[in-house]
């Protein structure tokens, strides 16, 4: 992560048009510029634009001999990023960096671990769980530089490592879950792209399994967000997916979150629903287990009714009638 150092900070909010609509700038203390000088020293440090909502501006106060750091936060896209410059000191130094006090010193680490997961990804394979952990740690920093560098740093976690990441995800998905619901625009869509980067990179059938307890979780947004990611998994399954993980428990959770209080949550069960409902009709072997009272009558309507209570297959039916009148009507 590059610094670079400057003689004054701007005391104002200023507005970045290419990275954001605001910034977020704290002015330095007044009693240390009553000759005119302001920061003594400024560190900007390079993050990844591909994710890059906002430039922020953060200041911190050394306490030997009351100078004034202020360090200016950018974001860089993944494959913009360079190599490390020495990858046995970058390994040797790595924890310790995650672990530091120092915020600048974590968000440089954390863009290594960017860095060794893009170049070196070998280079980490027995320290992944403990820097993951670490990453955890980052994600509940309440400086929104260090936290959105850490959602970023999952990302590229994600697509390295894939399947390899599974041991580890479940305090890492309730926190990016967590973050992709907050009020903070910039950090919330950071998450949301991360979790999406989530579902494409790792296996629907180990993944599937980490985020149906988030389902029921007492969060109404963290539940809407682990429908949404649920939903996404889905059709990556396949027929034979499908089948193994048990249609009759995909109808189930569907049916569970179009009761939702969220509008997100209802909206991803409506879309699982209709998937679902595609999935049965094209490929009669999904059901070859299910026994249904008259065997020549096996449609969507029945199976549904057999497996779900009368009021929730009322509820999925709903779902699919309005689909199928919407279908007709447009033909």
């Amino acid at each position: 992560m590059a610094l670079r150092d400057h003689n004054t900070l701007p005391v104002s909010e200023r507005k970045t048009e290419n990275f954001c609509k605001q910034s977020f700038t704290k002015p330095c203390d007044e009693s240390t510029s009553e000759n005119g000088e302001e920061c003594q020293q400024k560190k900007s440090t390079s993050l990844d634009p591909a994710h890059v909502s906002c430039s922020e501006t953060e200041t911190t106060t050394k306490t030997n001999g009351g100078d004034i750091a202020c360090a200016e936060v950018e974001y860089t896209e993944s494959e913009n990023l360079s190599d490390v410059e020495d990858l046995d000191s970058t390994i040797k130094t790595l924890q310790s960096g995650l672990e530091s006090k120092d915020w600048v010193l974590v968000c440089e680490s954390l863009n290594n671990v960017r860095r060794l997961s893009i170049f070196h990804k070998e280079a980490m394979l027995d320290i992944l769980g403990d820097v993951i952990a670490l990453i955890v740690k980052s994600l509940k920093n309440p400086r929104s530089a260090v936290c959105k560098t850490a959602i970023m740093t999952s990302a590229d976690i994600f697509q390295a490592y894939s399947d390899g990441v599974i041991d580890f995800l479940d305090p890492l998905l309730v926190q990016l879950l967590l973050k992709s619901s907050q009020d903070k625009r910039f950090v919330c869509e950071a998450a949301e792209r991360t979790l999406v980067a989530m579902t494409t990179w790792i296996s629907p059938s180990l993944l599937m399994p980490k985020l149906q307890p988030n389902l029921k979780h007492r969060n109404p947004r963290i539940r809407a967000k682990a429908s949404m990611c649920f939903c996404r998994c889905v059709p990556r399954l396949g027929v034979e997916g499908i089948k193994a993980y048990g249609i009759d428990k995909l109808i189930q959770v569907a049916a569970s979150q179009l009761s939702d209080k969220l509008p997100e949550s209802r909206e991803a069960a409506r879309t699982l629903v209709l998937e679902l409902q595609i999935a049965y009709e094209k490929s009669p072997q999904l059901t070859e287990n299910v026994i249904f009272e008259v065997p020549e009558v096996s449609s969507w309507e029945n199976f549904i009714q057999l497996k779900l209570s009368p009021l929730s297959a009322q509820a999925v039916l709903r779902v699919t009638n309005i689909n199928g009148q919407g279908i007709a009507l447009g033909s």
